[in-house]
């Protein structure tokens, strides 16, 4: 499940409020998509969980589910396993080249070396649409 997305489920809250944030730290995070989203025109995702090995082919197949594959950019990550991945759609790559996204990735690494996972999904859709710029 991607933050930010709507679980309507009867008589049992989202999934979601399972994993490794507080209500605040999703709606900072849910706050930081809208703005990335509004900001470049393109759509920004976040997945969080395990990802099946190879990793980068998981995160890649999870990318290629969304709406719009082309204009979108996911962030996956798997704290559990240590691992990142930032992928881009063929759009999204024209205005986010793989030099922007690493440098992001950087600083998201950052941020999880000291347990601040949602601060750094934050800063990390930050640096992103910045580089992106208006869409």
């Amino acid at each position: 499940m991607t933050v930010g997305e709507a679980q309507v489920s009867r008589g049992n809250p989202p999934e979601v409020l399972d994993g490794p944030f507080s209500t605040r730290q999703l709606l900072r995070i849910d706050e930081a998509l809208r703005l990335a989203d509004q900001g470049t025109g393109l759509v920004f995702s976040v997945f969080v969980g395990g990802l099946d090995e190879p990793i980068r082919e998981h995160a890649e197949r999870l990318h290629r589910q969304l709406a719009e594959p082309d204009r979108s950019v996911m962030i996956a990550v798997s704290p559990n396993q240590r691992r990142l991945e930032v992928v881009t759609g063929r759009h999204a790559r024209k205005r986010i080249p793989d030099t922007y996204a690493r440098l992001a990735a950087l600083s998201m690494v950052a941020a999880f070396g000291v347990g601040d996972l949602a601060g750094g999904i934050i800063n990390g859709l930050d640096q992103l649409a910045s580089h992106a710029g208006k869409g």
